[in-house]
């Protein structure tokens, strides 16, 4: 006789009961815009660089990575010198398994129990769970109606909140929104004047799509040299087109980076990773080749939506949010219908769409016109 088997509880964090794991749908569909990925794959040179070194790495397996991957962080503060203009020392910079690892790095840092977080919303929708992930309060101020943000309101909130961390994200995620200097300015300066156990706060700029700004539109790694609070994110999951890569990073003061080192388990990047980083960092203008021509792409698509007279916001990103539907899941549901996936993201009423291929994006605006009867 079958003993039947047990009901299991188990004893998970309360806040974390019914949660459900973060993930946008996954669908085998033929046009996929859904998830902001570059969809031009690295070319053949490239992935015989990347493939080369790997092997190579593979060679050394048995022995654990480098665990301060110096010769990779140099890499990186090459590649931000030539992107940006900013010179950078390796010890300036950290990385990790995408950007996501990285933002976790700054919280269990700089954040956690009786610490506070603020960022602005809309914007990126992880950003709440990092800090329920660190035990962290996560406070949301607002964007205004045109998703810009109020210098003078962010200052108040933060003198208000008195947080630890500062999250800014610029472009913006999901509404493709840039933050001119000044008021990452008044940001840095109001995050100053809080006091945690003695110290300011820190201010994150996630910059994940800092390499499909407009021309004219600044880095914050432009304001590095003048605020010892400030760390800018970047990834190479999109311009480099290396999302399956996993590789995000961060540059700030070295005493930030140490900050993160202290937290970061060990080992965390693997041998492997950093290979195909490396390699792809070697190949930077042949991969970011085709960012030029998906940013002439966004800007056609944000004139081809305003000519049918839907609201689009201002993108200097590779993603362009437009509306306002009154069901917008079933326009969502008949582009799917259609084969194509875009993402039902940010306020209500409003779908955003990722730039892909002009056949891809010629497939998103039929089936659209099919949809919206347009």
């Amino acid at each position: 006789m079958t003993t039947p088997a047990r009901a299991l509880r188990l004893p998970i964090r309360p806040e974390l009961a019914g949660e459900e794991p973060y993930g946008a749908p996954q669908l085998d569909v033929p046009v996929l815009l859904n998830v902001n990925e570059n969809p031009y794959a690295p070319g053949p040179e490239v992935v015989a660089s990347i493939a080369s070194a790997v092997a190579e790495a593979a060679s050394g397996l048995n022995r654990y990575p480098d665990r301060d991957f110096l010769g990779l962080r140099g890499d990186l503060a090459d590649y931000l010198a030539v992107e940006s203009g900013v010179r950078l020392s390796a010890e300036q910079v950290w990385a990790a398994n995408g950007s996501n690892e990285v933002m976790m790095h700054v919280l269990q840092a700089f954040a956690g129990p009786g610490r506070t977080v603020v960022s602005f919303a809309p914007t990126y929708s992880m950003y709440p769970e990092y800090a329920r992930d660190t035990h962290s309060r996560y406070i949301a101020g607002r964007r205004e109606t045109d998703f810009t943000l109020d210098a003078a309101h962010a200052a108040e909130l933060i003198r208000a909140e008195q947080p630890s961390v500062v999250i800014l994200t610029s472009p913006n995620n999901p509404t493709g929104t840039a933050l001119p200097p000044a008021t990452v300015r008044a940001v840095l300066d109001a995050a100053l004047e809080v006091d945690v156990d003695g110290a300011p706060a820190v201010v994150v700029v996630d910059e994940a799509y800092g390499e499909f700004r407009r021309d004219g539109v600044p880095s914050a790694l432009e304001l590095l040299a003048e605020y010892p609070n400030l760390a800018v994110s970047r990834t190479m999951s999109k311009a480099f087109a290396l999302a399956g890569a996993r590789l995000g990073y961060l540059a700030a003061r070295t005493e930030i980076i140490d900050a993160l080192r202290v937290v970061r388990l060990p080992y965390h990047l693997s041998a492997v990773t950093q290979a195909v980083a490396r390699a792809a960092l070697a190949h930077a203008p042949s991969l970011l080749g085709m960012v030029k021509e998906l940013r002439v792409e966004r800007d056609a698509t944000v004139a081809w939506l305003r000519e049918q007279k839907f609201d689009v916001a201002d993108t200097d990103s590779n993603f362009v949010l437009f509306g306002t539907f009154p069901d917008r899941h079933a326009v969502w549901q008949g582009l799917l219908d259609r084969g194509v996936l875009i993402r039902e993201t940010g306020p209500e009423g409003w779908l955003r769409v990722s730039i892909g291929t002009r056949e891809e994006m010629t497939a998103f605006k039929d089936a659209l016109v099919e949809v919206a009867g347009l």
